[in-house]
């Protein structure tokens, strides 16, 4: 096979089966060989079979060219020559305009004085693509001035502080999407039944010691109550998770061990577990945490009603220490 024809058209089938193979496995965000690593398989199969077929023809074009007289032989030669001169022709017509170069039997006519050593020296012409590429050189160069030096368009600083926006913009709208970049400030509760189950087994990994299985609490405080030590919410509870609770007697941080989309998911878990019923339910520590941005949440008219419960009494309190006086 020492036809380039048959290489190119190797490469082109292989090159076609690669993009089929993507297109038939599309993967969000990624590549099917990188994702399926089976299709690099099916690749390698499919250039071998390319490489056959062209090895198969080649092998019978021999076959056929042997079974040739002479006579016939040097007349496919000859057709072949003629055909491969043509096929090329447009090619080394172009090839030989681009440089301008005089062919070596008519060297003789550019030939200068010059001779060192029996070193002769060519007065052969610029290469056009080198011409012209010059003369492009000088009409960027007044376009240049012009817009930047006569009429003061933009400077490298504006282009600069322009750039930077852009890239804060569009890492802004990257960190939207990409949930391993979260961080306490973009964290948000994720409510799919994915994020959810994947938090619970993180949970029931590294969690059940201290909160128990149910979140009923146990060394750590109850996780299903409206009462937070450090705050309540899916910010302060990623951040509690990540960075840890009070020193000395709180949860460890866990930002070395767990991604920032494993810390998100367990900290949506956790707040998935308020209002439940564990089996033997510590009792409250910290404070009643009522989420201010909530409008109309779940937890806001309890609370409500807890602070004015807690008010009536302590009104209550105050009203008989009243009378207890004037008893006296």
């Amino acid at each position: 096979m020492k036809n380039k024809t048959s290489y190119i058209r190797i490469i082109v089938l292989v090159a076609v089966a690669y993009f089929l193979i993507e297109y038939a496995l599309p993967v969000e965000g990624g590549s099917a060989f990188s994702e399926y690593p089976i299709t690099w398989l099916i690749l390698f199969v499919a250039g071998i079979l390319a490489l056959a077929v062209e090895l198969s023809v080649a092998a019978l074009q021999n076959v056929l060219y042997r079974s040739l007289s002479e006579e016939e032989k040097e007349r496919y030669n000859l057709a072949k020559q003629a055909e491969e001169e043509k096929r090329w022709a447009w090619f080394n017509k172009i090839y030989h305009k681009i440089l301008d170069k005089k062919p070596m039997s008519s060297e003789s006519e550019i030939v200068l004085d010059h001779n060192y050593d029996g070193i002769k020296e060519l007065d052969n012409n610029l290469p056009p693509w080198w011409i012209y590429g010059f003369y492009l050189t000088i009409v960027f160069a007044i376009v240049y001035l012009a817009r930047f030096h006569v009429f003061n368009d933009y400077n490298q600083l504006e282009e600069y502080e322009t750039e930077v926006a852009k890239a804060e913009l569009a890492i802004t709208e990257y960190k939207k999407t990409a949930k391993d970049l979260v961080d306490i400030n973009t964290v948000e509760f994720l409510d799919n039944p994915t994020d959810l189950g994947a938090g619970k087994s993180i949970f029931q990994a590294n969690c059940i010691a201290c909160h128990k299985a149910d979140g009923g609490g146990g060394i750590g405080p109850n996780l299903t109550d409206e009462y937070w030590i450090l705050g309540g919410g899916i910010k302060n509870i990623f951040k509690v998770i990540s960075e840890g609770g009070r020193s000395g007697k709180g949860m460890v941080a866990w930002d070395q061990t767990l991604k920032p989309l494993e810390r998100a998911q367990v900290a949506s878990y956790v707040l998935s577990l308020q209002g439940t019923t564990p089996a033997e339910p510590k009792e409250p520590q910290g404070d009643l945490w009522v989420d201010e941005n909530a409008t109309g949440g779940e937890n806001a008219p309890e609370a409500e009603a807890a602070i004015e419960e807690d008010t009536t009494s302590e009104g209550d309190t105050e009203m008989i220490e009243s009378e207890e006086v004037v008893e006296e």
